[in-house]
């Protein structure tokens, strides 16, 4: 059985371990270019008033600089448009030297001395995004920081009314939590910028803190949308290599519809097109670029301050973030364009399909398409060039003279930059008033590029293909041909609109005649967010693309586009496979933080397996058994199913109310628009076997991480063996009632006075002494009776094997040095290690807090809030209690079975409502292990 145990799990951490791998490693290389600092960067303190300083002596604000610029501020007399960096979860006030450095060499080239002014908050570092407690002070000090920066100007003419800030990760959430302050004017911040903020949801919920502070920001910017609709956001996701947070988190949580929130992916962005991981976002130049380029657009030229209209805002971050149309942001269409009459510059194209590259020398030409022969045949015109300087290029005629166009308008405004080219997608039907298109492909720099045209029908240019299901691993596929004729086709992948779904795209292309050709673009179109990624290849290959979602479609009838941007005369070949691999890193990606909600479960119903064992048979099982036997699904999961079907009636939702219970945690929120709460997502989001899959996986990690434990405590107890004199009881390492008392007194003292997380580590620890203690007992009685005689040994061998097997032998009258002392110091180690490990989860999901009061006790002696001060007494009462523990008073304890039947609802309840409250999980772990102590005492 113990190897089937083994077996079992061990194919089990197998599967974790290559869904660990895919989502931490399974992803494109860093293709970020890095930003460099030209001079030596410094960093400036700003002084703050006396109050401020006092309140929050932890946190300061600097003004970065370099060079000449460095020493010019050092008085802090400033000019320029103030933008202030918010470092995220641990992060440091150094990251905006990316942001600030370019901004900088940038604003060495532009005219009438626009410039930045780029401020940075020190938020100590702090571990924000695992310990709430410290977020509403930050965003106090950030209201106060900027209060600060805005002072520094009162001396100018036009001051700035506002400050821009850029947040990365939690940074971003604090900057909109700047607006549920009562006293805050929304006007001194109308731009925010945040990079790989999880805005819709808390990666890790470990306290209440910071699920209510969420909740605080969620209700300001939801249900009061309207007081807000004048401060824009913009906030980018890093894409599949950030798995730190992932890119549907960053999506906004507003009413559908507002302009002035966008959403999106790094992979989306123009001029971008690449995926960053959780720090190089904040110093990815191709990102980082296009910050600062929207930053200069945004500049009033009078008041050289940011603007203050919403309209220019809009126009300028969609210019930079959403659709680049390949020209400048204020350079207009020509209303009216006159041609000259050259007659030999132009010529009428009456094929299909053009394909046009310049002479090296300096020539004027224009190319002519007749509109009206093509209207009923075709729906749409399509046209890209590589290298094109002119940024108006193609145009609709409306007055011609012979084979030449004399009066037309500009179309170009729809043109859209791709990574080797530009390309314009005119719809026929929106050129009623144009005869002819007329393309201009003139050389006037001598510069060479190409010009590919052509007439598209496009449902003859649209294919589509169901993708395989995803339990098909990978051994079936769905494959279509595309005999390209065209430039463009677009092939749906119909049923892609799950998040755990996951393929391996493969696009091979064949060309019968060999020649030089313009790249291809492939690109993964998402029609609900904006998470689109373009790959560039040359022709002919064969490529391998992800099809992964970061947020799920809106219906069942949403379908991810494949637009495949094609050389003419070729085939390609496009074929589907699902890549099981990928979808286990997709499932840890978005369920990974119930993996240890079901750990706890495992372990909890293994300790109920010991106090059933003991129950039974009088002793405890052997460890790998009763944790092996801790998989249960059938009793855990199908009570939770079951509770969903009944929350689906509306009587049973008026009872759950009645009772005032809190909502079921459901899984993990998918939606791109943020119209649900989390915890409340309709089931059928999620396939029926993802639930048993995730108690597997979690049971695995309680299988290994027990045998893992086991192993640590004989090495240790190895180590520590000289230290203590050899002991042969089985009440080595207890205490005494009176140090009991004493100690919980203590314990309890000092968590309220300094960390909640302290007390419960010390009290942790001095249960781990004990099963230690036991170990070293342990092994010192087996070497002792190996060296003892060997018809003493026989006796008590026999006197043992006598004994009927359900009914342990009492060993009260016998000799310290036994076989049946062995079996009891045993018996009491194999509780004592289920106990521990159990005592293991509440300090694990305490130690971010106590990381954090560690790291501010040069500020602060005492943690304040404190999140384990709920249950810190209780805690360190039951530690103290069970470190006496054995099974002898279990086994006689009148309670027993009574306690034996607890973890099972425990378990069941922890499902329901942990999955994303883990701090939930110490709370039910406590009202399992109170009874068992109470057990010892009764």
């Amino acid at each position: 059985m113990k190897l089937a145990y083994v077996a079992f799990y061990g194919v089990t951490l197998g599967l974790l371990a290559v869904g660990l791998r895919e989502l931490l490693t399974g992803f494109e290389e860093n293709r970020c270019s890095m930003t460099y600092m030209f001079e030596y960067p410094e960093y400036r303190r700003v002084a703050l008033p006396r109050r401020v300083a006092r309140l929050y002596p932890a946190y300061g604000l600097y003004l970065y600089g370099e060079g000449l610029y460095a020493q010019e501020t050092r008085s802090l007399k400033l000019t320029g448009a103030p933008v202030l960096f918010l470092p995220g979860n641990a992060g440091s006030y150094k990251q905006a030297r990316s942001l600030g450095s370019v901004a900088l060499r940038k604003a060495e080239n532009v005219e009438a001395g626009i410039h930045f002014n780029v401020f940075t908050v020190d938020f100590n570092e702090e571990l924000v995004a695992l310990y709430g407690g410290s977020l509403l002070r930050q965003t106090h000090f950030l209201h106060e920081s900027i209060k600060a920066i805005l002072r520094l100007y009162k001396d100018l003419e036009s001051p700035p009314g506002s400050v821009v800030l850029v947040g990365h990760s939690m940074g971003g959430v604090v900057a909109r939590a700047l607006f549920t302050l009562p006293r805050f004017k929304p006007s001194l911040v109308t731009l925010i910028i945040t990079q790989a903020s999880p805005h819709l949801s808390p990666v890790l919920a470990l306290d209440t803190y910071l699920l209510d502070f969420y909740a605080a920001v969620r209700r300001k910017w939801v249900n009061q949308a309207v007081d807000l609709r004048n401060v824009t956001v913009v906030s980018v996701g890093g894409g599949y290599r950030d798995y730190q947070v992932r890119s549907g988190l960053v999506s906004l949580p507003c009413p559908p519809g507002d302009p002035n929130k966008l959403s999106l992916v790094a992979t989306a962005v123009p001029r971008t097109w690449v995926s960053t991981d959780h720090l190089s976002i904040v110093w990815c130049k191709e990102l980082v670029l296009a910050t600062v380029r929207a930053f200069f657009d945004l500049i009033d030229p009078e008041t050289r301050q940011f603007t203050e209209s919403t309209g220019r805002r809009i126009s300028v971050l969609n210019h930079h973030f959403i659709r680049h149309p390949v020209r400048m942001l204020d350079e207009a269409p020509e209303t009216a364009v006159t041609f000259l009459d050259l007659p030999e510059a132009w010529s009428e194209v009456n094929t299909l399909r053009l394909s046009y590259s310049t002479p090296k020398e300096v020539q004027v030409k224009y190319f002519l398409f007749t509109l009206s022969s093509r209207r009923k045949a075709y729906s749409h015109f399509y046209c890209r060039n590589s290298n094109l300087e002119m940024s108006s290029w193609v145009y609709g005629c409306t007055q011609r003279n012979g084979s030449s166009c004399l009066r037309a308008v500009d179309l170009s405004m729809g043109t859209e930059l791709l990574p080797p080219y530009k390309v314009l997608i005119l719809s026929l039907s929106d050129l009623s008033s144009v005869t002819h298109l007329v393309v201009a492909a003139s050389s006037l720099s001598g510069k060479q590029f190409t010009v590919e045209c052509e007439w598209q029908r496009q449902e003859s240019q649209t294919l589509s293909v169901p993708v395989p299901h995803v339990l098909s691993f990978g051994l079936s596929s769905s494959d279509v041909t595309v005999n390209s004729s065209g430039l463009l086709h677009t092939v749906e992948l119909q049923h892609f609109h799950q998040v755990y779904q996951a393929f391996r795209i493969t696009v091979a292309s064949l060309c019968k005649v060999h020649k030089d050709r313009t790249p291809n673009v492939y690109r993964m179109q998402v029609p609900w967010f904006k998470e689109d990624s373009l790959t560039t290849v040359s022709v002919p290959s064969v490529t391998e693309m992800s099809g992964m979602l970061h947020t799920r479609g809106l219906d069942n009838t949403s379908a991810v586009l494949l637009q495949l941007h094609t050389a003419p005369n070729c085939q390609y070949k496009v074929s589907v496979r699902t890549a099981f691999h990928r979808v286990l890193g997709q499932m840890l990606r978005f369920c990974g933080p119930m993996v240890p909600v079901y750990t706890a479960v495992t372990l909890l119903l293994a300790c109920g397996g010991q106090l059933s064992s003991i129950l039974r048979t009088g002793r405890p099982g052997d460890m790998s058994q009763v944790v092996g036997k801790g998989l249960q699904p059938h009793k855990v999961d199908l009570p939770v199913y079951l509770l969903h079907v009944l929350l689906g009636c509306n009587w049973f939702q008026e009872a759950w109310s009645f009772l005032y219970l809190p909502p079921m945690d459901g899984l993990p929120l998918t939606s791109p628009d943020g119209s649900f709460q989390q915890g409340v997502v309709p089931v059928e989001t999620w396939p029926r076997l993802l639930s048993p899959l995730l108690y597997v996986f979690g049971a695995a990690v309680a299988f290994w991480g027990s045998a893992l434990l086991r192993l640590v405590i004989q090495l240790l107890s190895l180590i520590l063996a000289p230290l203590h004199r050899p002991e042969v009881s089985r009440h080595c390492g207890t205490l005494r009632p009176r140090t009991q008392l004493l100690l919980t007194l203590s314990l309890a003292v000092i968590g309220g006075a300094s960390c909640g997380a302290l007390a419960v580590f010390v009290a942790f620890s001095l249960h781990l002494y004990r099963v230690l203690r036991l170990q070293m007992t342990e092994r010192s009685l087996s070497h002792m009776l190996n060296l003892a005689p060997q018809k003493y040994t026989d006796t008590e061998n026999g006197m043992v094997n006598a004994e009927a097997p359900s009914k342990p032998r009492e060993c009260n009258g016998a000799p310290l040095l036994s076989v049946c002392a062995l079996q009891d110091v045993r018996d009491d180690l194999k509780l004592h290690l289920c106990l521990s490990v159990l005592f293991m989860l509440p300090v694990m999901l305490a130690a971010p807090s106590l990381i954090h009061w560690i790291r501010n006790l040069r500020f602060s002696a005492q943690l304040d809030p404190d999140p384990c001060w709920p249950h810190i007494v209780p805690l360190i009462s039951v530690y103290v209690l069970l470190i006496n523990c054995n099974t002898l008073k279990l086994r006689n304890s009148k309670l027993l079975h009574f306690v034996s039947y607890l973890p099972l609802p425990l378990t069941v309840a922890m499902v329901i409502f942990s999955p994303f409250h883990l701090y939930r999980v110490t709370y039910f772990l406590l009202a399992a292990l109170a009874p068992v102590a109470l057990c010892c005492l009764l």
